[in-house]
């Protein structure tokens, strides 16, 4: 299986795993001009050295794992780089991991990728062989200055959980490529948690080899001062009858927060019958932070069941504030249960009670409140 990606403003022509046949980004590029060139150290030239030490942690119930070399030919192939970093990190990565899972079978794997500080480079690729069930959590812990691609196959009705989840320091560097194909009936939710790093950059994208699959999208990004994180979605409706679902939720505080979302959704001539719909909302807390949300859906054809998109990004909501506070919440707690109710349908999709409650967690300290030292455990709760 091999996703194709089209030539157009929001995507690039050339897909090789050749470094040399990608060039420099400029920042003049529409898939690099919200990307902080200059603080990727390097990472973009093509030429800094990515064999820098990276932990790597697999623990794997169901899954076969593999470690294997770059030109291994698994690797590639839903994931053909179509930038000089994903090609990079395809080309550099000094172990690539394969997991598989068994046709009919269970299986559930936790990958931790820890920095040690060094440039490095990571290739991934995770197969969900037909009508198996499986879930994979990846977290990147440490620092670095990184290039990740993760590929995924999901076979004929099979179900599928990918959830990645950047906790990296605060002085991190991240740029990435995910990208999935969905065989027939198959079912995937890809999901981004995006709270560490100074610069993360990441790049979700979504095919179709047979009718009938169902993806769906969900992201949950937190910047704070200084911080850039951008996602830039591509959904590539290739295939009829296939369906997708996209929803993606920032918040932002201090100086200098800057979030980017670009949700290109493109609905090709032969995909009728599709069903498609993506949203964005961001909250901006303070400010100095900026939000740039970015939805393009294009049709080649009018016979589908659906499209539509839709983007928002609003200040904090004083009325939410005042309702709690008129009930004795102090406001530097109730801020935090209007943010807890923010992310609350995005975290309650994903199916993972303790990693929900973790990320939570993590949006709290950020908040500067410990919501559980005031016995009251779900901010959503409160705003019902």
């Amino acid at each position: 299986m091999s996703v194709t990606i089209p030539a157009s403003d929001h995507s690039p022509s050339v897909r090789s795993r050749a470094v040399g046949d990608h060039a420099v980004p400029t920042g003049r590029e529409e898939q690099w001009r919200f990307t902080p060139l200059g603080r990727l150290r390097g990472l973009h030239t093509g030429t800094l050295d990515l064999t820098g030490a990276l932990d790597v942690s697999v623990d794997a119930e169901g899954f076969a794992v593999e470690h294997v070399t770059p030109d291994d030919p698994r690797t590639g192939v839903t994931l053909v780089p179509a930038d000089i970093v994903s090609a990079q990190a395809l080309t550099q990565s000094r172990d690539v991991v394969v997991l598989s899972l068994a046709a009919e079978a269970l299986g559930r794997a936790h990958v931790i990728l820890t920095g040690r500080g060094e440039a490095s480079a990571s290739h991934l690729v995770i197969e969900f062989a037909p009508f198996s069930r499986g879930t994979v959590i990846l977290e990147h812990r440490g620092s670095a200055v990184f290039a990740g691609n993760v590929e995924i196959r999901v076979g004929d009705g099979a179900q599928a959980t990918v959830i990645s989840r950047q906790a990296w320091d605060r002085d991190a560097v991240h740029v990435g490529t995910h990208a999935a194909q969905l065989g027939r009936d198959a079912r995937l939710l890809m999901a981004h948690i995006t709270l560490g790093g100074d610069v993360v950059r990441l790049s979700p994208l979504v095919s179709y080899a047979a009718p009938g699959g169902e993806a769906e999208l969900l992201g949950l990004y937190f910047a704070d001062a200084g911080q850039h994180l951008e996602h830039r979605v591509f959904v590539d409706h290739d295939t009829p009858h296939c369906t997708s679902n996209v929803l993606y939720k920032g918040a932002l505080q201090g100086e200098g927060a800057h979030t980017v979302w670009i949700g290109d959704v493109l609905v090709r001539a032969q995909a009728i019958g599709i069903d498609t719909y993506e949203v964005n909302r961001n909250l901006v807390l303070t400010d100095g932070a900026r939000a740039d949300s970015v939805p393009n859906l294009e049709l080649e054809t009018g016979e589908i069941q659906g499209a539509g998109h839709a983007s928002a990004t609003g200040r904090f909501d004083d009325e939410q504030l005042f309702y709690l506070q008129a009930r004795g919440i102090p406001e530097d707690l109730a801020r935090v249960l209007v943010v807890r109710g923010f992310f609350a349908d995005i975290l309650g999709r994903l199916g993972e009670p303790a990693l929900s409650a973790d990320v939570m967690a993590d949006v709290d300290a950020r908040l500067g409140v410990d919501v559980s030292d005031d016995g009251i455990e779900d901010g959503e709760e409160v705003l019902t």
